[in-house]
């Protein structure tokens, strides 16, 4: 079975059939058009598709589209797919050697690249992970042995100070780039034009990271790390401190993973690729997922009176006494103390 990010159309040139596909979790964007003509038209981007295209929408994740058949068959369909709630043992280590696995498979690259650091856990765990493996091998030799790290935000923001904390923790190069709130609204129109999309919580999140990485590609850095997909994975948001039970909670992170290539992905995506930037995520690397939606959902539940906050089974795994990947008040100050500081800091 096919593995990483990928989106293509492969043509068949004895009888001008085709088949199209789009990777797992839709990381990379793929639409497909259907003209008045009978035509078909597919493109990264849906400003590509001709106007005469009479219909037209995404094309769904982890399907293959033959031009003979005429219609989608899913290729991707693992277990957790069905919501059937999972029953395997919490294993920390099994877990952590998963995510390693998934970030040193991303660090294939003959270019320079980085990591994006924003001092929250799953960035922290992104950075922490590549720091690690990176020295010894060649691109270090190539590239030089210090990882490049780099942070976006308002003068002032809390996210600037957690990162550099974290930066100078791991060792990184570490670049911050500031911008204004009027730098933030006369880029929204161009937010709004590569990223094909109205979506306000996408284009709010979509715009610092528009702006960051037109600065990181002047520095001649051409692949970046980021960490998005975690929160989806192990509910990592406010409202799944409400969550009833253990089956629903799982519904919902099953929910939400289906649904990332409409928002985070297509963020990460978009609003790097504006500045010919690539992004590479090693949360929703597809076995990574397996992994972890694999296991048993009562340890993501937030359990207070267990001392389980949000995040709390990726936290363990990376709780390591004798090495610490991070300083303990990265892996393990919750996702709420941290908004409430940002709310504090901005009111």
């Amino acid at each position: 079975m096919l593995d990483g990010v990928f989106s293509f159309v492969l043509l068949d040139t004895r009888d001008n059939s085709f088949i199209a596909a789009r990777d797992a979790i839709g990381v990379t964007p793929l639409y497909i058009g259907w003209g008045i003509d009978g035509s078909v038209w597919i493109s990264s981007e849906v400003k590509g598709l001709n106007d005469d295209c009479e219909h037209f929408e995404i094309f769904p994740p982890g399907h293959l589209y033959s031009s003979k058949q005429g219609g989608f068959k899913r290729w991707y369909n693992p277990p957790w797919f069905s919501e059937v709630i999972p029953s395997v043992p919490y294993d920390p280590l099994a877990l952590r050697k998963a995510f390693e696995k998934a970030v040193i498979k991303r660090l294939m690259t003959d270019v320079p690249f980085g990591v994006l650091l924003s001092g929250g856990l799953d960035s922290s765990l992104v950075a922490a992970v590549t720091v690690r493996h990176l020295a010894g091998t060649k691109a270090a030799k190539r590239w030089g042995t210090k990882l490049h790290s780099f942070c976006v935000g308002l003068e002032g923001s809390p996210d600037l100070k957690a990162a550099k904390e974290v930066a100078n923790y791991l060792g990184t190069m570490h670049h911050e780039f500031t911008f204004t709130v009027q730098d933030g609204i006369d880029a929204i129109e161009d937010v709004i034009y590569h990223t094909e999309t109205y979506d306000v919580t996408t284009i709010r999140a979509s715009t610092p990271m528009f702006l960051m990485s037109r600065k990181i590609k002047s520095l001649g850095v051409k692949m970046v790390i980021s960490g998005e997909g975690s929160d989806e994975i192990f509910g990592g948001y406010l409202y799944f401190h409400k969550a009833p039970n253990k089956e629903e909670l799982h519904r919902e992170t099953c929910q939400k993973i289906k649904a990332l290539h409409q928002y985070d992905c297509l963020r990460a995506n978009k609003a790097t690729s504006a500045w010919g930037l690539e992004a590479r995520v090693p949360f929703l690397d597809k076995e990574f997922i397996n992994e972890a939606m694999s296991i048993d959902p009562e340890w993501k539940m937030i359990r207070p009176d267990l001392g389980r906050i949000e995040k709390w089974m990726l936290r363990k795994a990376f709780d390591d006494e004798e090495q610490p990947f991070l300083p303990k008040v990265t892996v393990f100050i919750s996702n709420f103390c941290y908004i409430n500081m940002l709310i504090e800091q901005w009111s």
